[in-house]
């Protein structure tokens, strides 16, 4: 493999193979190179793909049995108190339209069954024996030429390319090494996302959760969850399993010395969720950090001469409180990342200034948009008062609203007054009002 690639990416996760394939299509000369054993073996998360994004790289994937779980076309937000919840509960067969809106899907068997369609992609292409998916190969350095990035090293081997795209993820080493990236992020702006794959008979699960064929549901809770740290819970039905699971704040883990699995076991005991699971046998468990969405965490840029950084690399994700979006950012920005390297590539320049074109991509898109536009929103989640204080009294509330006593019932005002008296203050809900309203 002496010869120069037009491109070598790093990191065979959703960003990754969406570059891939791209590049694929386009008649690009590229090595992808994944450390793990095949893509997504190292990969640990699941959840929702959000957008339709999917449909253009896979066209009528829905017509597939293998890669996704299910469609949803069922979400739910979850306030929570130590036995109550209450909900806000949609459901509208218009999400059961292709392409689908979101779809589930366990990282692990997505990734695997997307980079066979990768393989597929440059089977058709005009490089179908110059382009590889390498993977058990690690790579300790993007090498560097006068500021230019001009390939990457894994053990004594050297590769060389025209452009190289990083989407390494979360842990980004490289990004670092080329100087993007501060050398210590705060442990503020991180969270660790904690997960439990709980099988059940797909009748069972089916029957449980409403679903109808390939139907699915998600679920996001908010309050007890966990148990006073920072943070919110989640829960999304596979095809006969569902992940359960929680993100936490690390500062906040640590202040306030709690450990991950304890406040997780805490959670499957509240009488909601443990009616949610019974019966369920856990298959696995897994723990991954993650961004907080606070776009302060963001590398300084995502370019520099012949490199952009893309997915988890750059920290993509954001929660405004209606979904965790991170998987379909990674999509979309490795999507933008080789569009950026087909066109640079009919120029024959890849310079700081072209390469830039992937930054601009980027901006005008709607996930930069939707960071800068809901950096609010993402503060105020993570607000005190958000996830203790307007749980608990969200549930005081529904509890007096909806029990019928052998007495005179209070007007639902006087409830309300009466838990807002109980659990906060109007002043603190003026606040988060104001906030609510600059946010949203």
């Amino acid at each position: 493999m002496d010869e120069k690639f037009d491109c070598i990416i790093v990191g065979a996760g959703v960003a990754g193979l969406a570059a891939a394939m791209t590049l694929a299509r386009n008649n690009m000369k590229f090595l992808l190179i994944e450390k793990g054993e095949f893509p997504g073996s190292k990969n640990v998360s699941g959840g929702v793909l959000w957008g339709s994004d999917l449909a253009k790289l896979v066209p009528n994937y829905w017509e597939e049995d293998a890669g996704w779980d299910r469609f949803i076309n069922h979400r739910r937000l979850t306030f929570m108190d130590d036995q109550s919840t209450f909900s806000v509960d949609f459901k509208s067969s218009h999400f059961n339209q292709t392409p689908y809106t979101g779809v589930v899907v366990l990282r692990s068997k997505f990734d695997r069954w997307l980079a066979e369609k990768v393989e597929e992609a440059i089977a058709e292409s005009d490089y179908a024996m110059d382009s590889f998916i390498a993977t058990n190969i690690l790579v300790e350095e993007v090498l560097m030429e006068d500021g230019k990035a001009v390939g990457i090293r894994t053990g004594e081997e050297k590769f060389y390319a025209d452009s190289v795209i990083i989407a390494e993820g979360v842990n980004n080493l490289l990004t670092r090494q080329v100087g993007l990236q501060d050398s210590y992020v705060p442990a503020d702006h991180m969270l660790t996302g904690i997960k439990e794959i709980i099988r059940f008979d797909q009748n069972v699960l089916e029957d449980r959760f409403q679903l109808n064929g390939r139907s699915g549901m998600s679920n996001e809770f908010v309050g007890f969850a966990t148990d006073g740290v920072e943070g919110g819970g989640f829960l999304y039905t596979n095809k006969d399993t569902l992940s359960l699971g929680l993100v936490l704040g690390l500062k906040d883990l640590r202040e306030k010395g709690k450990k991950p699995y304890d406040i997780l076991n805490t959670f499957k005991k509240h009488p909601v969720i443990s009616d949610m699971i019974q019966g369920g046998e856990v298959v696995e468990y897994s723990a991954h950090i993650v961004s907080s969405g606070d776009k302060r965490v963001m590398p300084k840029k995502l370019h520099t001469h012949g490199l952009v950084v893309c997915g988890e690399a750059a920290n993509l994700l954001m929660n405004a409180g209606k979904a965790i979006q991170g998987m379909d950012y990674a999509m979309r920005s490795g999507i933008l990342a080789a569009e950026t390297i087909v066109e640079n590539k009919k120029t024959d320049d890849f310079s700081e200034s072209a390469m830039k074109k992937y930054q601009n991509r980027l901006d005008d898109s709607y996930v930069m948009k939707d960071i800068n536009n809901f950096q609010d929103a993402v503060h105020l989640l993570h607000d005190p008062v958000m996830t203790q204080k307007i749980p608990n009294l969200i549930c005081d509330f529904g509890r007096n609203f909806f029990s019928i006593k052998n007495e005179p019932t209070k007007k639902a005002r006087e409830m309300m007054s009466d838990s807002i008296k109980e659990h906060a203050s109007y002043w603190e809900l003026l606040k988060l009002g104001v906030k609510g309203g600059k946010a949203l």
